[in-house]
């Protein structure tokens, strides 16, 4: 017991040295039970004790924690029914094969003053992992709790400040939303609606204005207009935006126009978009002969108005499937996409197929009268049904190749529904 006294206090007066120099690595944890009551005192003296000279200098604990390379020996207990059973707790800045041989030196010993006891190390886990887990969810806390205030920075410190001298400056002329700076400017801006103004607005131009819509337009809008040296008309990434142009360019002067990104409107746009189109405008005349261009190719591409007309009659006086042909449809509908299915004379269905085996299905079928595809019809599909006993085919649309054929009644749900 005299020894093991004197290595408490080793134990004890290392309890800050532990702390110093070198972070610590490795944390190695050892399960103890004590046949006896004994103190953590006892536990800590015998670790110091009886580990001394049985690994060499190099990994004495005593000298290893004087260098900082192992922490303070720490030790949870309780005491039940004259026996001692607790957790013991070592840190170290050494490497992993070192640490580990501290870590099985614990398991020698077998006694702690007269009573018997047993050490299991349980675990030496990577402290640094542990630590670099926390941050990263730490981390993520922060970075939701940022993004749900709504604080994040989505203006630039000029926007911030220009927004003071913007808002609430909107007026009217003649019942159309326009910025404070329409009448006394030599250019104009005209946007389609009060929404875009005040984006606009925002973005420290005010000398915009409302067309409202692509209604009526307004005398008072178009004296305007004809007044200016300069007008700009800003419209939206899509049809509507290209139509308002149309309308504004026969009525009144139309020097350049800004398009927004397609599928974008004016009243969305951040600030460095709007800078970018009112840049990048064009000549207004050269944006309307592109436009009739355009609309000159959509109509060769659907053969005329004339021909168009006809197609679109066409399409409305479409067959409608009988009623036992529409059944079969809403079976096509529950079944899996790009499956095909069977239907017997005896009026009963096979499973779904797939379609690499669609051709042998039919091939081994003897009374099939009908196939369902819920999918396209091809020309593959025709061949396979072709060369059965089945007469109808029930799809959804015409396929890669498809031809209709005399032997075969086909029904396309997306036409005949």
């Amino acid at each position: 017991m005299g020894r093991n006294n004197s290595n408490r206090g080793s134990g004890n007066q290392n309890r800050g040295s532990g702390g110093k120099g070198k972070a610590m690595k490795y944390e190695i944890r050892a399960d103890i039970k004590v046949n006896g009551t004994v103190q953590r005192k006892d536990i800590i003296g015998a670790i110091m004790g009886q580990t001394e000279g049985l690994l060499g200098d190099e990994l004495e604990l005593r000298k290893l924690q004087r260098t900082a390379r192992v922490g303070h020996v720490d030790v949870e207990m309780e005491t039940k029914n004259g026996k001692v059973h607790g957790t013991i707790t070592i840190p170290s800045s050494m490497d992993n094969v070192e640490t580990a041989i501290i870590a099985s030196s614990l398991e020698t010993i077998d006694r702690i003053g007269p009573c018997n006891a047993i050490i299991k190390v349980t675990q030496i886990s990577d402290i640094r992992a542990t630590k670099r887990t926390a941050v990263v969810d730490r981390a993520k806390e922060l970075l939701l709790s940022l993004v749900n205030t709504g604080e994040a920075a989505s203006k630039t410190v000029i926007e911030e400040v220009r927004s003071v001298l913007t808002v609430g400056t909107a007026k009217s002329f003649h019942g159309l939303t326009c910025g404070p700076n329409v009448e006394s400017s030599s250019s104009l801006i005209i946007v389609e609606g009060r929404n875009d103004v005040r984006n606009l607005l925002n973005c420290g131009v005010k000398n915009a204005i409302s067309a409202d819509g692509s209604g009526t337009i307004k005398q008072e809008l178009i004296d305007l207009a004809n007044s200016k040296e300069s007008v700009t008309v800003a419209i939206d990434g899509d049809r509507g935006g290209e139509m308002l142009f149309m309308q504004l360019y026969d009525m009144m002067k139309v020097d350049h126009v800004a398009q927004a990104p397609v599928g974008q409107e004016w009243e969305l746009l951040p600030q460095k978009t709007v800078t970018m189109c009112l840049q990048k405008k064009a000549e207004a005349a050269k944006f309307k002969h592109q436009l009739d261009k355009k609309i000159a190719e959509d109509d060769s591409k659907f053969g005329g108005d004339k021909d168009w007309d006809k197609d679109m009659e066409e399409e409305y006086v479409q067959e409608s499937a009988p009623a036992d042909i529409q059944e079969l449809f809403d079976k096509v509908d529950e079944m899996g996409k790009n499956k095909a299915m069977i239907r017997f004379a005896d009026g009963t269905f096979s499973d779904e197929i797939g379609p690499s085996k669609l051709g042998d299905a039919l091939s081994e079928a003897e009374e099939a009268e009908a196939v369902l595809i819920n999918g396209s019809v091809s020309e593959k599909v025709m061949n396979y049904v072709n060369q059965s006993s089945a007469s109808t085919v029930i799809g959804t649309k015409e396929g890669k190749g498809f031809e209709a054929s005399e032997e075969l009644t086909v029904w396309f749900a997306d036409v005949h529904r």
